[in-house]
């Protein structure tokens, strides 16, 4: 199966100030692999996966995203998918709003993409994530550039495989109008 380009990888890797080479050798592969992997064309063995998230702060799960079927159905759908570090800079995401170019968010935090009343609240939840280490829920509004949007959000705290908590991830489904009464009725009781 063909994937696309890891653009995701690349700017983790250039935010990091590394180059192929450095991320080769650090993790004891070829640079021609590695750039494969960048590149979409190799998919990583469990071990180097690891060895790439702990080196550049991403959850490895990432990869087993890649070729899940879930990511193939989450596609066309009205949910977006992310992970974020433990200073709530997003390291991966899936299905953004047109808004935002998935490539451009890695690095980022949600203030410094779009400073509103929705992304400070969604920045306080992933804080609460972080600090509580547990999983929270609410209803959040974004003012976009179409229309101003519901979302049901949910933050989990997100550990690498030695159990470390290195970030979050959430998950947020964008709410129909007639949904939105119901959804609000649901969290808050």
């Amino acid at each position: 199966m063909s994937q696309q380009k890891r653009n995701w990888l690349e700017r983790l890797r250039k935010i990091k100030g590394y180059s192929q080479e450095e991320i080769a050798q650090l993790v004891h592969i070829d640079r021609s692999y590695y750039s494969k992997i960048e590149n979409g064309v190799r998919v990583p063995s469990r071990k180097l996966a690891e060895d790439l998230a702990n080196l550049l702060n991403f959850h490895v799960s990432i990869f087993e995203l890649e070729v899940s079927p879930f990511y193939f159905a989450l596609q066309d759908s009205p949910m977006i998918v992310a992970h974020f570090d433990r200073e709530l800079r997003y390291t991966w995401i899936f299905n953004p709003h047109p808004d935002f170019d998935p490539v451009f968010v890695i690095g980022r935090s949600d203030v410094e993409l779009e400073d509103n009343d929705g992304t400070r609240e969604l920045m306080r939840i992933k804080q609460e994530v972080i600090k509580q280490r547990k999983s929270i829920r609410k209803k959040i509004s974004f003012p976009l550039s179409d229309s101003t949007y519901e979302y049901d959000v949910t933050c989990h705290p997100l550990f690498n495989e030695k159990g470390e908590l290195i970030g979050g991830s959430s998950a947020s489904t964008q709410l129909l109008k007639e949904e939105v009464t119901n959804c609000s009725q649901k969290i808050h009781s």
